[in-house]
């Protein structure tokens, strides 16, 4: 079995084995490292969890996405219900500061747009938002504004990573300019590569995020 098979194999192991992507139509192929995912699913968020799935699989270095989000007729909601409850969700959640975060809806197509403080914040409007039956996609255009204390940040990611058990942080150097953060060095896996940036994010002062990791 050659190496592009065998990874081939073990992308789609994973999909299959995560509950939150129940879709049998995502196709997988592999090349040198870089995975392809084609297809159909139901909702934005069984797209970005067969994404995360093909991540974490050692061997990934890039990942295509090109599944495609179809609506079943049952699920299909006008752009006015989609905007009413996506701003019913946002307020329910404590997560997501009130009268921060506007919904714009076309054709299925959320974006979002208004200021945070903190990077989380954003990520929270957009899992909301992606859970929503009828969504198609989120465009998360939330802006993260500066904190005031931005001098310890890359001290503080420095000290994320070394608690963190998924990877050596000696293989990844911080450095930070400002609220810019940037990453170089070496993981084993795309996942890998993700809690280095989610650790970059979660510092308070983090405006920007310049990922140079690569993965070996």
């Amino acid at each position: 079995m050659s190496y592009d098979t065998s990874l081939q194999h073990r992308v789609t192991a994973e999909l299959i084995w995560d509950p939150a992507v129940t879709s049998s139509e995502i196709g997988v192929t592999a090349k040198d490292g870089v995975v392809a995912l084609s297809g159909q699913v139901e909702t934005s968020d069984e797209k970005i969890a067969a994404e995360s799935a093909a991540c974490r699989v050692r061997g990934v270095r890039a990942l295509v996405q090109e599944i495609e989000v179809v609506v079943r007729y049952a699920r299909k909601r006008s752009d006015e219900d989609i905007a009413a409850t996506a701003i019913a969700r946002l307020a329910w959640n404590v997560a997501v500061p009130p009268d921060r975060v506007f919904v714009k809806v076309s054709k299925g197509i959320v974006t979002l747009t208004g200021e945070v403080d903190h990077r989380f914040e954003a990520e929270v409007s957009e899992r909301e938002i992606r859970q929503l039956s009828g969504v198609v996609a989120v465009n998360n255009r939330i802006a993260v504004m500066p904190q005031v204390d931005v001098e310890a940040v890359s001290d503080r990611i420095s000290e994320a990573l070394d608690r963190s058990w998924l990877f050596d942080p000696k293989t990844v150097t911080v450095k930070a300019d400002g609220g810019t953060v940037y990453l170089d060095g070496t993981v084993r896996t795309m996942q890998e590569r993700r809690e280095a940036i989610g650790a970059a994010w979660a510092s308070s002062g983090t405006t920007a995020v310049e990922n140079r990791i690569s993965v070996v």
